[in-house]
């Protein structure tokens, strides 16, 4: 079975599982319990919308940056369903005090235009579409372990991605959060060839070299997040992750620059 289609299956049936036994608790609850249930239900609601500002390289290998203005938002209920940062939507469908297990409708926005840059001109254009996530994380005292798949859903020739990270999460007061760490991204042939590969055409079109990929490494990066609280009501974050592309992403002759940064940094108002 391919991996789209595991994902999907996957998500259907952990999905109707989480809605059967949701349907159930709800049943369970007595005609005199109803008032407290909603207050309860509520307070299960995490709000918090703001703007954001995405800077990240114009497209994979691009020495140029672009800039993105972006919504922040971080909505969840009960820890259960959410949308936050890029992923659109989500589910936890398995959560514990230390770990989760979900998927999501996510975006990362990597695309390519020819008009990008004189080189590409006989390359095509690249499309950025929604992405089915998989993911899974645990926390072990500061420590916060994770791995995410991200399979392309939309036809864009963008294939699979899984990448893993590990973070120390070190509160350094009661308003500074700082977390940092390692992690590295695989991506699979269809993925390399899309972005980073040349065929004969491509090449007679463009002038640059035909390159041929497989599956591998794509990149090892080192992960930087910094949230602060200005009040109660007020957050600003700022992450970083800062990237060297390897291998096939490393060495195709469309990367200009094998040192990939990624910047994004938000000011949310907290509803609840």
């Amino acid at each position: 079975m391919k991996f789209a289609n595991f994902c999907r299956c996957t998500v259907v049936s952990f999905t109707c599982v989480w809605l059967t036994n949701a349907f159930a608790d709800e049943q369970s609850v007595t005609p005199d319990t109803n008032a407290t249930a909603d207050t309860n239900a509520a307070g299960l609601w995490k709000i918090s919308i703001g703007p954001a500002l995405m800077v990240s390289p114009k497209y994979p290998g691009s020495r140029a940056f672009q800039v993105l203005p972006l919504p922040s938002l971080d909505i969840s209920y009960d820890d259960r369903i959410y949308s936050q940062g890029l992923d659109v939507l989500g589910i936890n469908l398995l959560k514990g005090p230390a770990y989760h297990f979900g998927t999501a409708i996510s975006f990362d926005f990597q695309s390519r235009n020819e008009s990008d840059d004189p080189r590409l001109h006989g390359l095509g254009n690249v499309h950025y579409g929604p992405k089915l996530k998989v993911f899974a994380d645990y926390s072990v005292s500061l420590l916060t372990g994770s791995v995410a798949a991200y399979q392309d859903i939309a036809g864009t020739g963008q294939g699979l991605l899984v990448s893993g990270d590990l973070v120390a999460n070190m509160p350094l007061t009661s308003k500074l959060l700082v977390s940092v760490g390692p992690g590295v991204t695989w991506a699979n042939a269809v993925y390399n060839r899309t972005l980073f590969g040349i065929s004969a055409s491509q090449s007679a079109a463009s002038g640059l070299p035909a390159y041929d990929t497989s599956s591998g490494i794509r990149d090892v990066h080192l992960n930087t997040y910094v949230s602060y609280d200005f009040s109660k009501k007020w957050v600003g974050s700022v992450s970083l992750t800062a990237g060297r592309l390897e291998h096939n992403a490393g060495h195709s002759p469309i990367t200009e620059q094998r040192t990939e940064l990624n910047f994004l940094a938000a000011v949310n108002y907290r509803f609840k």
